[in-house]
């Protein structure tokens, strides 16, 4: 089976960057929310279960769609790791735009989004129905292209690990790299409830797809970053964080009348990241029918 769950070792280094950002902070007087780390390990542990329960999914659908590639890339070949990061990077984007814009597929990244406090464990903070809100449908492309599944896996884990480092705010602006990399400065206004910093910097390992799609915004000097959902989920158990948008999206259908406010309400835009406000999206879908 498929999988991006991080190997031991890539563990023991995100232990040893998130003691160095834990004593960086402390000496700051700001240290950890305790309560809000304790949540980020227990989603995290979640996460692992239900991608053990359900990869075989998502291995068998990229399979499958290999399968029926009309040109498969040889792995053993360097310029095919060279041109599937970039066509990763490609579609991770889009994968990642349409989880903030799609609100089916939303419910299950709002997980990721609702740390009030952003530090490197945060970067756990994942949704456990992933499989089934199916953002990974949008990676079938490249596997029709003829990349190899283990090809995808390999390259969207490095693309996973390497944004681990950038939940942080111990590092400032990065000058020239900033043009061409996402960076911890992009990545904190990705997380942004701002309204100048909401649905931007979409980018994986790098941040050119944000600037040619428009949809980059710098972080600025006079707007320090807001974290979090536009409503905070101020819970720390990971069930409620997990499970929190299902049921604002469960509560907004049940207050629709017609298969088109429905349609509006599972697959419309999130109400500006809103998420656990359950009557902003019904009244949205109300008023259009």
């Amino acid at each position: 089976m498929l999988t991006d769950q991080p190997p031991a070792a890539f563990l023991l280094v995100t232990v040893l960057f998130a003691l160095a950002e834990f004593a960086w902070r402390k000496r700051l007087g700001r240290g950890y929310d305790l309560g809000s780390l304790g949540a980020n390990l227990g989603v995290m542990a979640g996460q692992t279960v239900s991608k053990l329960v359900t990869g075989g999914v998502v291995t068998a659908a990229m399979f499958a769609v290999f399968e029926l590639a009309p040109r498969q890339w040889a792995m053993d070949d360097w310029r095919t790791w060279a041109a599937g990061f970039f066509v990763l990077e490609f579609f991770y984007y889009w994968q990642h735009r349409f989880s903030h814009t799609v609100r089916w597929l939303w419910t299950s990244h709002a997980v990721h989004h609702s740390p009030n406090e952003f530090t490197l464990p945060a970067a756990f903070r994942l949704g456990w129905t992933g499989t089934i809100s199916g953002a990974w449908v949008v990676l079938l492309p490249m596997a029709l292209m003829g990349f190899h599944p283990v090809v995808i896996a390999t390259l969207m884990a490095i693309n996973l690990r390497y944004q681990y480092f950038l939940h942080t705010e111990a590092v400032g602006k990065l000058g020239l790299l900033e043009w061409v990399f996402n960076t911890p400065s992009h990545h904190r206004v990705h997380h942004g409830s701002n309204p100048a910093y909401l649905y931007t910097n979409f980018g994986g390992v790098l941040i050119v797809f944000d600037r040619l799609f428009g949809t980059f915004a710098l972080e600025r000097d006079n707007e320090p970053v807001r974290y979090g959902l536009t409503r905070p989920v101020t819970s720390n158990n990971p069930f409620v964080i997990a499970f929190h948008e299902w049921a604002n999206l469960w509560r907004d259908l049940k207050q629709v009348r017609t298969a088109g406010s429905a349609w509006r309400v599972l697959f419309g835009r999130p109400s500006e990241r809103a998420t656990n406000n359950p009557a902003d999206t019904a009244r949205r879908a109300l008023a259009l029918t």
